[in-house]
Order: C-alpha cells, then sequence, then structure tokens
C-alpha cells in the first residue's frame, strides 16, 4: 500500500512517468514486488563486478531498469524512459528507506517517546 503511494508520488515528481489511477498504481506496486523478488537479484549477480566498481551506485541503475520494465510491461503504469525511470527508482529507494525506519522487527510502526532526563541527558521511557 505504501509502495502505491509511493509511485503515485513520483508519477506526480516525474513528467516521464504516468500512472493512470489508485488501481494501477496498486497492480504496478504489486508487479513491482514480484519483479524486484525474482528478477532483480539476479540481476545484481550479473551486475556484480560493475556493482564493485561503482561502490554500489549501479544498483540504482538496476532500480531504474526494473521500474523501466514494469512500465514497459502494465498498461496503465507509463514510464518514458531510461532517466525518469532512474530518478524515479531514487525517489522511491528513499521513500522505502523512511518507511522502513518507521517499521520496528516485529513488523509494525513504532513510536519511541523520549524525555530530557537529570543533566539534560535524553532517555527512553
Amino acid at each position: 500500500m505504501l509502495n502505491a503511494g509511493g509511485l503515485l508520488l513520483v508519477s506526480y515528481l516525474f513528467e516521464g512517468i504516468h500512472v493512470a489511477g489508485v488501481g494501477w498504481a496498486f497492480i504496478a506496486a504489486l508487479f513491482l514486488g514480484v519483479m524486484n523478488a525474482l528478477i532483480r537479484p539476479v540481476v545484481l549477480v550479473l551486475t556484480l563486478p560493475i556493482n564493485i566498481l561503482t561502490l554500489g551506485l549501479f544498483t540504482l541503475v538496476v532500480n531504474g531498469l526494473m521500474l523501466w520494465l514494469t512500465g514497459s510491461l502494465l498498461k496503465g503504469f507509463v514510464v518514458e524512459g531510461f532517466w525518469p525511470a532512474v530518478g524515479g527508482a531514487l525517489v522511491m529507494s528513499l521513500i522505502s528507506l523512511a518507511v522502513n525506519s518507521l517499521i520496528g522487527d516485529q513488523g509494525r510502526v513504532e513510536i519511541i517517546e523520549m524525555r530530557r532526563g537529570s543533566g539534560g541527558v535524553w532517555r527512553e521511557r
């Protein structure tokens, strides 16, 4: 659900990415998740030497290719080029990073309450 929202946000930020509606955003997010689970690991292993040479930055290109491939296979989700796909993949990665930082080890959103104790030191309540 959050990835679908991320795809909608990416479609508003980049002119080269279009989503036909909220339903298509959910379908595209599901399809992108399946592609990231099945195809992306194989591509990452095949591109490991260039990924090592670029210190992992080539992973962004692979993520962009997965987004571009998803756009080429779905009718209601269109990615019009390589660079919009890479930009969209970067934004999706940042959204995923933010969402994953909010989710704890048990798979639930955790809120940590902090209070300032004696001496101005912050402590978890």
